[in-house]
């Protein structure tokens, strides 16, 4: 773990989520670009117009990142337009069982892996080559606690945090000898809109400002892995190191089996 100079130029995916806004303004000051995509557009210029009056200055891009060649042609010219420093990968959605347990729509579940895995993937492999060429620049992606062990009420979720988590765990492997920092961020439950629609107890809620501030420690310290709260941090590692039949009863017992 090493510290670096702090990024000027800031790429977040899915600005107008939860997290995505709460990083956008603190890193929003005098100096600093921000590269903001979102869906909402109506929310991203409220953003945009908030990040500026603390002085940054703002690019956005409405863009569902679904549509795997407009996201990646976009990013590869942004890349040829600024110097991006630090692109943090954040765009996601969740699905769960339903109410009753019969299960995840099929249509969500394709969903899901479009926009959490392959649009994630889509974007360093955009990013990259910029970065590579220079030797320098930093990637932070958002995965979950949920990708330690699967919870039974989002299993599609669950298993795309997974992926993420030892995509970014690969590459800080590849790419941390060129001279490229990879992080991995594995929230507990921050206050969003998509975790008000998820199921089951959140204990050790977040706010989402804390939770940006949290992130934004960890990066500037080049944490490989910025996992929070502790204790939810500790419970879910555990349930991955326990014994899977252990986990489950366990799961049951606190109200997540769906």
């Amino acid at each position: 773990m090493s510290k670096s100079n702090p990024p000027r130029t800031i790429l977040i995916t899915g600005a107008t989520g939860g997290i995505g806004g709460a990083l956008a303004k603190v890193y929003a000051e005098p100096g600093n670009t921000l590269i903001l995509q979102g869906r909402n557009a109506a929310r991203l210029a409220e953003l945009t117009a908030l990040c500026e009056t603390q002085g940054a200055r703002v690019l956005t891009q409405v863009l569902d990142v679904c549509k795997l060649d407009e996201l990646s042609g976009w990013l590869k010219e942004i890349c040829q337009l600024e110097k991006v420093d630090l692109v943090i990968v954040n765009a996601g959605v969740n699905t769960n069982i339903g109410p009753e347990g019969k299960g995840e729509r099929w249509e969500d579940v394709q969903n899901l892996i479009q926009v959490n895995v392959l649009a994630a993937m889509a974007t360093v492999d955009a990013v990259l080559p910029s970065m590579r060429s220079c030797g320098d620049g930093q990637i932070a992606l958002v995965s979950s606690l949920a990708a330690y062990f699967g919870l039974a009420v989002t299993p599609s979720y669950c298993a795309s945090k997974a992926a993420i988590k030892a995509y970014g765990e690969a590459l800080q492997g590849w790419l941390g000898p060129e001279g490229i920092r990879i992080n991995v961020v594995m929230p507990g439950y921050v206050e969003s809109q998509m975790c008000t629609d998820m199921p089951g107890p959140k204990p050790f809620l977040w706010s989402a400002e804390k939770a940006a501030r949290y992130i934004k420690c960890g990066l500037a310290r080049n944490q490989s892995r910025i996992s929070f709260p502790f204790p939810l941090n500790l419970g879910t590692w555990f349930l991955a190191v326990l014994h899977p039949w252990i986990s489950v009863r366990i799961l049951r017992l606190l109200n997540y089996s769906g």
